[in-house]
């Protein structure tokens, strides 16, 4: 039986709407990389691309594949040399390697109360949605204009506010429409925009060609670098990755794909993620995880089979080998603004995995959770959510 006749893999209009669902967090984080930390494009795309079709080919089901935010938030705002990031990637894929081959992730995930789960899952939806209406409201900044809308108004209105409130009614209409799938609408709308608003003479700067990475294109990684990394990318991370990008992962996975999310384990995603890294390290490309946030965003957009990680991680490979670095210059078509509505729907819809919580208790810590990671970080937020919820339990507080 062909991939195409395979039940459990689908090439339609909604899988392929799913596998941009959670392009809003991709694009301007790896953009923003690039146009700052010097990043090459080429390995970027090409790893996403690729981590993309393996984990898909090998879970069997819709696969997020992000950049790690706290690495990337802090590496852009930072502006650390690409050197550190690619330590970060390598110090991060053996220290996940080494949690999921010893299989003490499986020990550390029953420490996580379950309304942890939740609470980051809250927190982590909570945050998307607001960097969305960032995007368009126009104070996310990528270091460099993705899809200049500065200045540009209707009536006294920006554009960029009109383009985000038009792109979230038609997401809003057709969020469930088989034949129009909204993310492919707003997608597909956008690039006309771009082109529209002057996208073509930038398309005429491209010239394709036969690109790939270099092995280990900023060298092997100093002293210096690695402990600066360590400090400053790796520890605020890690607890992020753990609680994000495995556990609230893996239970949102099993929540949607039930029997078919069988390989989805903590261990599983640790090791998967381990190897992403040391091997996208080595070619000069981004941190890379998964996350509940980008599953949500696939899964709300239409994915349901490996087919939707199929189709988007061979555009990726495909698009990278063919155009290389002047695949930033087709990227750019895109409005941010757009890309800002389909992070507010993803953020939603991972925020709202907490309505099976009944219980006061829980409730509070998820809240606190949300808290916590609005005023300082996840990883805060995520361990200080895990005493509090202990407290519940051993009966030392109460509320």
């Amino acid at each position: 039986m062909s991939p195409m006749e395979h039940p459990k893999i689908r090439f339609n209009r909604l899988e392929l709407a799913g596998s941009f669902g959670d392009i809003g967090v991709l694009l301007p984080l790896a953009l923003g990389l690039v146009f700052i930390n010097k990043l090459d494009a080429t390995a970027i795309f090409i790893a996403a691309g690729l981590y993309y079709l393996l984990s898909g080919l090998y879970f069997g089901i819709p696969v997020p594949v992000q950049p790690m935010k706290v690495v990337a938030a802090y590496a852009l705002a930072m502006e650390l040399e690409p050197g550190v990031i690619a330590a970060a990637g390598l110090l991060l894929g053996g220290i996940l390697l080494v949690v999921g081959i010893t299989n003490a992730v499986v020990y550390l995930a029953k420490l996580v109360p379950p309304a942890v789960v939740r609470g980051v899952q809250l927190a982590v939806g909570t945050l998307l949605v607001v960097k969305g209406l960032e995007m368009i409201l126009g104070t996310f900044a990528t270091g460099e204009d993705v899809f200049a809308l500065d200045g540009v108004m209707v009536g006294m209105v920006p554009l960029g506010i009109v383009l985000g409130i038009t792109g979230g009614v038609v997401t809003l209409l057709l969020l469930d429409n088989a034949k129009f799938p909204a993310a492919l609408v707003v997608i597909g709308g956008g690039v006309l925009l771009g082109l529209l608003g002057g996208g073509w003479e930038a398309l005429a700067s491209i010239r394709p060609g036969f690109f790939l990475p270099q092995w280990l294109p900023f060298g092997v990684p100093e002293l210096s670098d690695l402990s600066s990394a360590l400090v400053v990318l790796v520890i605020p991370q890690i607890p992020m990755t753990l609680g994000n990008a495995v556990m609230a992962y893996t239970d949102l996975s099993q929540s949607y794909f039930r029997e078919d999310s069988q390989r989805v384990t903590n261990r599983a995603a640790c090791i998967s993620m381990g190897l992403a890294n040391v091997t996208a390290a080595l070619f000069g490309g981004m941190p890379l995880c998964h996350g509940a946030g980008g599953l949500a965003a696939h899964y709300r957009f239409g994915a349901r089979t490996a087919g939707s990680n199929i189709m988007i991680g061979m555009l990726f490979v495909i698009c990278a080998i063919i155009l290389g670095p002047h695949l930033v210059t087709l990227a750019r078509l895109l409005p941010l603004t757009l890309l800002g509505v389909l992070l507010i729907f993803a953020g939603s819809q991972l925020a709202l995995t907490i309505v099976d919580i009944k219980q006061r208790a829980d409730l509070f810590v998820v809240v606190m959770i949300l808290a916590l990671t609005l005023t300082t970080n996840l990883a805060v937020g995520f361990l200080v959510g895990i005493v509090i919820a202990w407290g519940f339990e051993s009966g030392l507080l109460d509320i």
